[in-house]
């Protein structure tokens, strides 16, 4: 293998890992995806989310934008009904290292420094996607996504817009 190519496969491995959100999705593999063009939200469902409305409003304006881009219109009479469901927890992040330095092995009276620990915490939130068959009322196929969530104002559009690409990236499945 040439060392450019073998250079940049390790960049698309590289850039790919560091990706914050993971996605994962499942599907009912008796449907056929094909005839399904529009789409509505399923407000009861929509309405139980425990998040607040200014981050609904952040999720729907990006599922209309992924759902747009993949050709599917807005309907009174919909195809598909979509429904959102978000969880979170707190990690709590611990990490110790030694900050000292001397000689030798084992035990030095002389090693300068000590243990530091830091400790920090973040929020992992899921976002969960999931498309109900309008007609006959059967969740049809559901993406997940799970990755850090920021309190910053300025950056939710930014997150909210990847969480929602990611999982909705994985539809229509693909079957094998």
């Amino acid at each position: 293998m040439k060392p450019i190519s073998l250079f940049a496969l390790v960049l698309v491995v590289f850039f790919s890992s560091c990706s914050s959100v993971r996605v994962y999705s499942d599907y009912d593999k008796n449907v056929d995806f094909s005839p399904y063009k529009t789409y509505a939200y399923y407000k009861a469902g929509i309405d139980k989310v425990d998040i607040s409305d200014l981050d609904k409003k952040r999720i729907l304006r990006a599922i209309d934008q992924q759902m747009a881009a993949k050709g599917f219109t807005k309907s009174e009479t919909p195809d598909l009904l979509i429904n959102i469901f978000t969880k979170s927890r707190e990690q709590v992040n611990v990490n110790q290292f030694n900050a000292g330095w001397g000689y030798g092995w084992g035990w030095n009276p002389w090693m300068m420094g000590g243990n530091q620990t830091t400790v920090s915490t973040s929020t992992e939130g899921t976002l969960f996607i999931d498309l109900i068959d309008a007609k006959k009322k059967e969740m049809i196929w559901q993406g997940e996504g799970i990755g850090t969530l920021t309190k910053n104002t300025d950056k939710k559009d930014e997150v909210v817009a990847e969480f929602v690409g990611k999982i909705l990236a994985q539809y229509p499945p693909v079957k094998k």
